[in-house]
Order: C-alpha cells, then sequence, then structure tokens
C-alpha cells in the first residue's frame, strides 16, 4: 500500500464566529486520535453521536470535511489500496485541535431542544381517528427501545478504557435519558386511553371554546 499527500488551503477563523455543529462533531472524532476516511467516519457517528446529538448522512459527513480542510483544520492523505478503491484518510490538525479547544470553552451553550415527528403529530392528532394516535405511540416506544437496546451494547463497548471515560458518562446518560422517555411515553399512551369515543366523522374532536390565542397573540 502507497500513500500520497495532498495539501490543504488554511485559512483561520476569528472572533466570535463559530462552525456549525455538525463541523466540530468531525472535528471531534478526528480528535480522538485515529486517521479516518469519511466513510469511517459516518460509521463511527452512527455508533456514538447518533444517540444523543446527530445523524449524518455520508454527504454531510463529505461536506463538512471540505469546509474543515479549506480552514486547514483537517488534513486528507490519499491511500492507495490493493484490490479495493483508494481513499482519503484525514486526521485532525494543531489548528483544528486549537478550534476545537476554543468551541468548547467559548460557545454558548445551546438550549435544549426536542423534536419528535410522534409530538408533532399527536399534537395535531384531532385530524385522525384514535386508533391512529395510539399506534404511533406504539410505534415511536418500538423505536426507542430499539435506539436503548443498541446503546446499551455500545455502552458495554465502551467498558474498561480509562480513555474513554467522558463517552461513558454520555452514554450512561442517554440511558436514563431513553428510560425515563419509556416511562413518559406509558403515561402519553395511558391518556390516550382516556379519549373519548371517535366522532361519526372518525375524527377526534375539540371541544368549543378550548382553543385559545396564546399569550402575546392578536385576538381576532
Amino acid at each position: 500500500m502507497t500513500t500520497s499527500h495532498i495539501t490543504n488551503s488554511h485559512r483561520e477563523s476569528t472572533g466570535s464566529h463559530f462552525l456549525p455543529g455538525s463541523a466540530y462533531a468531525v472535528l471531534g472524532l478526528l480528535s480522538f486520535g485515529a486517521e479516518l476516511s469519511g466513510y469511517e467516519l459516518r460509521q463511527l457517528a452512527l455508533n456514538s453521536l447518533r444517540f444523543f446529538y446527530w445523524t449524518p448522512a455520508q454527504s454531510q459527513i463529505y461536506r463538512e470535511l471540505r469546509r474543515l480542510s479549506g480552514l486547514g483544520y483537517v488534513t486528507g492523505r490519499e491511500v492507495r489500496q490493493d484490490g479495493r478503491p483508494d481513499k482519503v484518510a484525514y486526521s485532525i490538525t494543531e489548528s483544528g485541535r486549537t478550534e476545537l479547544t476554543r468551541w468548547l470553552e467559548q460557545a454558548p451553550v445551546a438550549p435544549p431542544a426536542i423534536r419528535y415527528d410522534t409530538a408533532l403529530r399527536l399534537f395535531f392528532g384531532h385530524a385522525t381517528t384514535p386508533d391512529r394516535l395510539r399506534a404511533l405511540v406504539a410505534e415511536h416506544r418500538a423505536h426507542l427501545e430499539r435506539m436503548l437496546t443498541e446503546l446499551h451494547a455500545v455502552r458495554a463497548m465502551l467498558e474498561g478504557d480509562p480513555t474513554l471515560a467522558l463517552p461513558r458518562i454520555v452514554a450512561d446518560w442517554g440511558d436514563h435519558l431513553y428510560g425515563n422517555e419509556l416511562a413518559a411515553l406509558d403515561q402519553v399512551a395511558a391518556a390516550l386511553t382516556g379519549l373519548g369515543p371517535p366522532s361519526p366523522s372518525g375524527r377526534v374532536t375539540v371541544p368549543p371554546g378550548t382553543v385559545r390565542p396564546l399569550p402575546g397573540q392578536d385576538q381576532a
């Protein structure tokens, strides 16, 4: 196997500007020290970051690598492989480590965000039937149980390596979050069983007068 080097242009970021979180996710994965191809970075993200932050498409990984390469935060090395397509292995540069540390120490903490497709559908559930809403919650629970099982497998792989103490802490955090969400889903499912019979049209109805403008909204 032979190698050749790829040179990258370098441009410093200045002031209080920060890159998107996905860029720091890629920098962080490379900061563990291994040279990784774009494909390998995505596989690593799927086995770690997807449980709490990001499930990237392959195109997103390559877009971030191009951005980081242009800034001089990563460098790529072309690797020729016998009997397999050549690949580019990326590593973090010293300026990349400096930028990762700057983000860790100076970037403001974003407020927690929940973005669940099931919650959105449930919120507008008056446009469907109670049976469909209960099925949505059951499917959401099945996804969550599968994620929790997979997270337990990842957590087991992290055991025993003192250099992976922080990823283990995050995995434990995720374990607690998923467990609490399962309990919350039980409450949601119980509440849905208390819904009255559907209207003759088969739709969930909202009693008159219960939909009012939110604070700050103009009165019609």
